[in-house]
């Protein structure tokens, strides 16, 4: 008797992509583990033996999301042709891709009472990714001479912060009129900063 394969990693990103469809159309907390295994059709058993829980499945999730904003990024970024260039451009980056309905799963398993603090600290550690894009455009237009000398780390988190202020209306706005909004935001920053 010829014995099955198992493809250990093909099954994990099949449990991946199957969870983010459902994560996305149902939320966390209406999402089971049983959903998944039924969409996926891999026994609740082979979901276990690669996710320890349905937090630890969501937050591997999500890290594969950011990962793959950062590289969208990086892409994008390769065609702007300065560092204010590459400002306006993230601000349009991140208002486009901040209507995901995962990430509505997210803050939903973020504001769960129970969750575990190392989800926390997880989910919180993902804005790193897009706060180090925009220390990496600040730094490059210090460099460059277009900005004007200072603590790069601190006006990236200022920068995430305006723009982390503003994705609260991407529900509740129109595009044009969010996409106003962001496109002012970075001029105000640029004047703020540059030379």
């Amino acid at each position: 008797m010829a014995k099955r394969s198992y493809d250990s990693e093909r099954v994990r990103q099949d449990v991946l992509k199957e969870a983010e469809g459902l994560f996305s159309r149902k939320g966390y907390t209406a999402t089971s583990i049983a959903d998944i295994s039924k969409a996926t059709g891999h026994s609740k058993g082979h979901i276990y033996y690669h996710f320890k829980s349905k937090e630890e499945l969501f937050v591997a999730l999500a890290q594969q999301t950011i990962r793959s904003w950062g590289e969208r990024w990086r892409e994008r970024a390769l065609t702007c042709s300065s560092p204010s260039d590459k400002l306006y451009a993230i601000a349009d980056f991140v208002m486009n891709n901040y209507k995901q309905d995962l990430l509505k799963a997210g803050q939903e398993l973020a504001a769960l009472r129970d969750v575990q603090m190392s989800t926390l600290q997880a989910l919180y550690g993902l804005a790193s990714t897009p706060i180090g894009a925009y220390h990496e455009i600040i730094s490059e237009g210090m460099a460059s001479g277009d900005f004007r000398q200072g603590d790069a780390e601190r006006l990236s988190l200022l920068f995430s912060g305006w723009l982390g202020g503003l994705n609260a209306y991407v529900h509740t706005l129109d595009k044009e009129s969010l996409q106003d909004l962001y496109r002012e935001t970075v001029s105000l920053f640029l004047r703020a900063i540059s030379e």
